[in-house]
């Protein structure tokens, strides 16, 4: 596997691997989760796919198996921000106003969001790796534009899981139940630090999906990991 990293200006580099991206969001979120979010017969895309979104993707065998969008909590296309302030702000069905007790707007922090890994890789250890250059990926993009840390909404049990791949998660808020799925989610950060090495055997198994995303990752109406 590999992992490739771009935005929207550099979409052209790498072929279809973008609406791959979108359509295993749509495979996930709407048909498996059911989410009522924007979508047609092939994708899944929302308001936070914009210029100032990033983009990390996992390849095998040339076709997308995994991805995440993140962007800087300073990010602001027309009347939207970034998810996770956007819900604060009350402007988000789903994702209570009280997600996390102030939302950051600095360079500092970015938010992950829509985190997928197919179900084409089916064994513990594809996952992990898959899971794993995906945050790389991530925190790659991140720091090269400053940033010292990355929020996430995601199930609570992913902090365990982000914890064993090297990547030191915490709990920010409080855990809520999303209308669509009944799952639970929660608000996380962790350090926008290179992972410390960490053993696919010693991992726990890894979700198809991570984040709403944030979450929706983005998850609600349009948004999380």
């Amino acid at each position: 596997m590999e992992k490739i990293t771009f935005n929207l200006t550099e979409l052209h580099k790498h072929g279809s691997a973008f609406f791959e991206f979108l359509a295993l969001r749509k495979q996930f979120f709407v048909d498996q989760l059911g989410w009522d979010i924007p979508h047609d017969d092939d994708v899944e895309m929302d308001q936070y796919d914009n210029p100032k979104a990033y983009y990390s993707l996992v390849l095998k065998d040339g076709k997308v198996v995994g991805g995440m969008r993140a962007m800087a909590t300073t990010a602001q296309w027309g009347a939207h921000t970034y998810m996770l302030r956007d819900a604060v702000d009350g402007k988000l069905i789903g994702i209570p106003a009280d997600i996390i007790p102030h939302a950051e707007v600095t360079p500092n922090v970015w938010e992950a969001t829509r985190v997928v890994i197919s179900d084409a890789l089916n064994t513990h250890a594809e996952r992990s790796e898959c899971l794993a250059l995906v945050l790389d990926g991530v925190v790659e993009q991140a720091t090269a534009q400053g940033a010292t840390e990355i929020v996430a909404l995601c199930p609570p049990v992913f902090a365990r899981t982000l914890r064993q791949l090297g990547y030191p998660a915490k709990i920010i808020g409080e855990p809520y139940t999303n209308l669509h799925d009944d799952r639970r989610y929660v608000a996380m950060a962790m350090p926008a630090v290179r992972r410390k090495s960490a053993k696919a055997a010693q991992v726990a198994p890894v979700p198809r999906s991570s984040t709403h995303s944030l979450p929706a990752q983005a998850l609600h109406a349009p948004s999380k990991l």
